[in-house]
């Protein structure tokens, strides 16, 4: 416990924990019960073995507003998967101000806008290439990540990414990616990785070579119509980014989520489309 943060939401019926050094959501405590839950997504025992983990629903989907990952994940190998909320739940309807998107946190210490792809950047041939939907030049292009190290630094399975030119956040980040509440992690040399330091939200990953983009976490993204911001990203859905790490972890999850995914693909664009990302 030393080496972790807690975090309990005002209102909220569980304290969360996460890593103090990474930002690794670990689990958290119920209140009311004392009982604990735990992230599937940190066991590095798990590799390999694949009957680990049972996943069998998915949960508080519709404060999402667009359903979330379920959509992408309607099946683990031959099982249905089952969808719970409550019936209660208090539902946010956030609003896009002036054309920009707000990205924040959870307890809102990491605060900031996007904006959409600038006739400057479209104008850029590189950047529009690398960055900007092929398929609407008004949209960003996203991805899934399966790789071990945002596995094992965000305590997720699979992670969202959108890759933003810098000049087009608001307020204007920091050289050391510290903006609001964020604490900085070196995951290996030239990557650079942010967290906030008192919720644990992931929020920026930042590498050498790529000096004018910043990969911002999905999760963080306050769209109005749902958590996969559709109307603001592209998504890639050929592929998942390093689904080899994923496949080693777990690979009946992640072979499910591929599927899920190409199928969403395929009903949304009518084929996969595969965009490379530097």
């Amino acid at each position: 416990m030393a080496n972790m943060t807690s975090y309990l939401r005002p209102g909220s019926g569980g304290r969360r924990y996460f890593c103090s050094t990474c930002g690794c959501q670990i689990g958290g405590g119920l209140i009311e019960t004392g009982d604990w839950v735990i992230s599937t997504a940190i066991f590095d025992a798990n590799r390999d073995d694949t009957g680990i983990w049972d996943i069998k629903r998915h949960i508080y989907t519709e404060p999402t507003l667009d359903g979330g990952l379920a959509e992408w994940l309607p099946r683990t190998g031959e099982k249905e998967m089952a969808v719970w909320n409550p019936p209660d739940d208090t539902i946010d309807h956030p609003q896009e101000i002036d054309g920009k998107l707000l990205a924040q946190c959870l307890c809102g210490g990491v605060s900031f806008h996007i904006f959409r792809p600038t006739k400057e950047i479209l104008d850029d041939p590189e950047m529009r290439r690398k960055w900007v939907s092929p398929v609407d030049e008004s949209k960003w292009i996203a991805c899934l990540d399966a790789c071990d190290t945002c596995r094992l630094t965000d305590g997720a399975h699979v992670i969202g990414w959108t890759f933003i030119p810098k000049k087009l956040i608001t307020p204007t980040i920091p050289d050391d990616l510290l903006l609001g509440s964020c604490k900085g992690y070196v995951s290996s040399k030239g990557v650079r990785r942010t967290f906030c330091g008192t919720c644990g939200a992931t929020v920026f990953y930042d590498c050498d070579g790529r000096k004018d983009i910043v990969d911002v976490a999905i999760g963080l993204l306050h769209a109005p119509e749902g958590a996969r911001a559709e109307n603001w990203l592209t998504w890639r859905t050929k592929r998942m980014a390093f689904p080899e790490d994923g496949m080693r972890y777990d690979p009946v999850l992640t072979e499910s989520l591929r599927r899920g995914f190409e199928e969403w693909g395929k009903r949304k664009h009518g084929d996969l489309l595969d965009i490379t990302i530097p």
